[in-house]
């Protein structure tokens, strides 16, 4: 499992973003700097484990990266893992209609709202981030509890 995990990452190497929206280059130099805002801003391992897998579906190369993404993830991790990666774009593309479809869902909102945060501030083209090695290491203590 940590092996497939880790393979996803590495297949983001070399993966352009749209340098608008994404200065900071490739889709796994984004996810690390993601992955790395949430550790310094979360205890909790779900989150982690999704900001550092929430983009791993854009290197299929789909339009829909969220969706591919939690498929690619779906018997591997977590379901609650599984749900942020395929909604994590949900506040952006239509945030008024997710915060009201979540309202009775308040942990739920308050998570992709975290992850939204973190997604958008991982764009920093000067960031100094660990390596894919480093990062499935930190999650490795909980992979048993984060596994479906």
């Amino acid at each position: 499992m940590k092996d497939y995990l880790l393979d996803l990452l590495l297949d983001l190497d070399g993966i352009e973003q749209d340098p608008y929206y994404h200065p900071e280059g490739d889709a796994l130099f984004h996810s690390l700097q993601v992955f790395q805002l949430a550790h310094q801003q979360s205890d909790c391992p779900t989150m982690w484990a999704a900001a550092l897998f929430h983009d791993v579906g854009k290197a299929n190369g789909s339009k829909s990266h969220d969706a591919v993404g939690a498929e690619m993830l779906q018997g591997v991790l977590n379901d609650q893992i599984v749900w942020l990666v395929e909604h994590h774009l949900d506040l952006l593309i239509a945030s008024a209609q997710t915060k009201r479809k979540l309202r009775k869902q308040p942990t739920q909102l308050k998570q992709l709202e975290q992850l939204r945060h973190w997604d958008v501030s991982g764009r920093d083209p000067t960031a100094e981030v660990i390596s894919p090695q480093q990062a499935i290491a930190l999650l490795d203590p909980f992979f048993t509890q984060t596994v479906a």
